[in-house]
């Protein structure tokens, strides 16, 4: 709940804008000089508001986290400040995970936006794109991870539907595909990416007739990502990375790209989305099901979010 002053009333602290999620929350592909990282996230605050600057930003995101992590560690942070803004995004990292589950997913997506929309704040989401396709790996590796991707996008943009939540479908947004708004690891945004998706909020946003400043600019403080920067990371840094990010995954996904290849072989991928896609219909129906905030409500009935199509 928000924060109390002594005397039990609110906390005197302004409206903010209160940032939950992973690394690309946290800023990561658009350092600052000095070390560390901007990001979106930061950019979208200096334009809320009246005035530039009127909305201060803390932003809770950490790298690595997954939808869970949000919802119990995360959230009461967020909700004791009481924002007037608050993003949501994460999923990405649970995808990497061998104990992928999309009705856990589900579950905590539902409880982090229905308690932020509960207390006032305007929730942001977004759909998020492909890590398989992003990092280039092989269609029986790939395929596996988009239908999870897949399965988690289908969530979050239900979720933002039953709150009426301000949804951003950047998994389909052009820029998305342009290898200039991605930094050297292939996954999280480059500087221009970063903006882009802080102006693409913004418009979201403006369209809702919630005040905001003028927009992110998109005027580059530093240099693109290169080829041969890009190749070099890869070539170094990225293997490892990525192995970091798989160790728990690799064993069930070497399983996963089998059955890909066995399904491929028999012309029966079909299946496998269909299965796919039950899972995250139940999901989404047993969320209606819970004594949350939103008891009660189909995810399927509820009135659209604002959203910024692709």
């Amino acid at each position: 709940m928000p924060a109390r002053a002594p005397d039990g009333g609110r906390s005197a602290a302004p409206d903010c804008f209160v940032a939950l999620g992973d690394s690309l929350t946290e800023g990561l592909g658009d350092p600052v000089p000095g070390g560390g990282w901007r990001g979106w996230a930061a950019l979208l605050a200096e334009a809320l508001g009246e005035r530039p600057g009127s909305v201060p930003l803390v932003n809770l995101a950490r790298s690595g986290a997954q939808a869970a992590d949000v919802a119990e560690r995360q959230l009461p942070a967020a909700r004791a400040l009481g924002p007037r803004f608050a993003s949501l995004l994460v999923g990405a990292n649970d995808t990497l995970r061998a104990a992928f589950a999309i009705e856990r997913i589900a579950a905590a997506l539902d409880r982090a936006h229905g308690a932020l929309s509960a207390d006032g704040a305007v929730v942001l989401t977004a759909c998020l794109p492909d890590p398989g396709r992003m990092l280039g790996l092989p269609a029986p590796l790939a395929r596996p991870l988009g239908r999870r991707m897949r399965a988690v996008n289908t969530v979050v943009h239900a979720v933002s539907a039953r709150y009426g939540g301000v949804h951003l479908h950047l998994a389909d947004h052009a820029w998305v595909a342009d290898r200039a708004s991605w930094s050297v690891d292939r996954l999280h945004p480059s500087e221009h990416g970063h903006r882009l998706l802080a102006r693409g909020f913004h418009t979201a946003l403006a369209a809702t007739g919630l005040p905001v400043g003028p927009p992110p600019a998109l005027t580059l403080d530093g240099p693109p990502p290169t080829r041969a920067g890009s190749a070099l990371w890869m070539a170094t840094r990225g293997t490892r990375w990525v192995a970091d990010r798989c160790t728990d995954l690799l064993p069930g996904l070497v399983g996963l790209a089998l059955q890909e290849c066995r399904h491929g072989l028999a012309g029966s991928g079909r299946l496998l989305d269909a299965a796919a896609d039950r899972a995250t219909r139940s999901a989404l129906a047993a969320l209606g099901r819970t004594d949350g905030a939103g008891a009660g409500k189909d995810p399927s009935m509820t009135k659209g979010a604002a959203t910024m199509a692709g």
